[in-house]
């Protein structure tokens, strides 16, 4: 096999997870196809290393967060912060969204939809609140990582959160009533 498919295959592996990388942070499916390429021409240039790579969707997920993010900051005039009000305890942080196990192909089908409707919902956010809940809940990042990569104060990055979680809660039981109704 060619170095060129080689290439290729690799990219079939981890396209996936770096375009999903990278359209939960920018909400828009044609910047992160941008991206998503600009992250596999870098991963091409480094492919020597990274072939063999046992840490290889790490390096990749990183560089599409960072790249995800550097066009975010590229226009951050089109998009502010809400300000620094209020702190918030840990406590009601540790919320999370939970998903029922699958035990059929029904389960996993209603789950997938669930998912599909939170995706949606919070491509629909502001990014000042989508892109710290996206680096929290999906990244793993802790508020402190949030904060030194957003160039925000602690504060700002809890209020940004709660905001969003709360603005998610919302649009997913509007979305809830509209299919029930």
């Amino acid at each position: 096999m060619t170095e060129a498919q080689q290439f290729e295959v690799f990219m079939q592996n981890y396209q996936n997870m770096v375009f999903s990388t990278a359209v939960r942070l920018v909400a828009d499916q044609a910047q992160a196809e941008d991206i998503a390429q600009e992250v596999f021409l870098k991963a091409y240039e480094r492919f020597a290393e990274l072939r063999d790579s046992p840490t290889a969707g790490g390096w990749l997920k990183t560089v599409a967060t960072n790249m995800s993010l550097n066009h975010l900051s590229r226009y951050r005039s089109r998009w502010s912060f809400f300000s620094e009000l209020s702190s918030l305890t840990d406590e009601e942080d540790e919320r999370q969204p939970e998903f029922a196990a699958p035990e059929d192909l029904a389960e996993n089908v209603a789950r997938a939809d669930r998912q599909q409707i939170v995706e949606q919902a919070l491509q629909k956010l502001p990014a000042a609140q989508r892109v710290p809940l996206v680096l929290y809940h999906l990244e793993g990042l802790r508020y402190e990582e949030i904060a030194a990569k957003l160039n925000v104060s602690l504060g700002k990055v809890k209020t940004d959160i709660f905001r969003g979680r709360e603005a998610l809660r919302k649009r997913l039981k509007l979305k809830l009533e509209e299919e029930v109704a």
